[in-house]
């Protein structure tokens, strides 16, 4: 009895829940990506500075095809997100493109202990990197990719169609 009257007032959410949980993310990453592609798209290359800093094998390539390469993931895979079609195959991408950017800009060039790592666990960069924000998008993309999109998303719906 106790658990049932514990348990009523979430069923609705429960139900919202099962539609549309992955909702949320799958905007704030859509925005937050996106607008990241559109400044690449508005601005020029400034990849050539760092490009020995890019993990392998975006090392090997020009730094101007990294620049394409990440520009148009960070335009087209957002899109897919938004709509919810291919989310795993998106997410995965841009997991990719984040894990990239921490390598090259975001990790701190150098430390020498886990105190020293745990600085660059920040927003603004104080000299010891600043990895917290694309952390937060590795994990936020985490669940799209393990589960892929709910239900209001086009791969539900091309999903039943088969």
């Amino acid at each position: 009895m106790l658990t049932q009257a514990l348990t009523r007032p979430f069923t609705a959410l429960d139900r919202a829940g099962h539609w549309g949980a992955d909702l949320p993310l799958r905007l704030f990453l859509a925005w937050e990506f996106f607008e990241s592609g559109l400044e690449k798209f508005n601005g020029s290359n400034w990849f050539a500075d760092l490009q020995g800093s890019f993990p392998f094998p975006f090392d090997l390539l020009p730094a101007g095809l990294n620049w394409q390469l990440s520009m148009w993931a960070e335009l087209i895979c957002p899109l897919l997100l938004l709509l919810g079609l291919g989310t795993r195959l998106a997410s995965a991408v841009l997991m990719v493109v984040t894990v990239v950017a921490i390598a090259a800009v975001h990790w701190p060039s150098e430390w020498s202990s886990l105190a020293d790592l745990g600085r660059g666990y920040a927003i603004t960069d104080q000299g010891y990197g600043n990895f917290k924000l694309p952390l937060i998008y590795l994990v936020a993309l985490l669940p799209l990719l393990l589960k892929g999109a709910g239900r209001l998303s086009l791969d539900h719906w091309l999903r039943r169609q088969h």
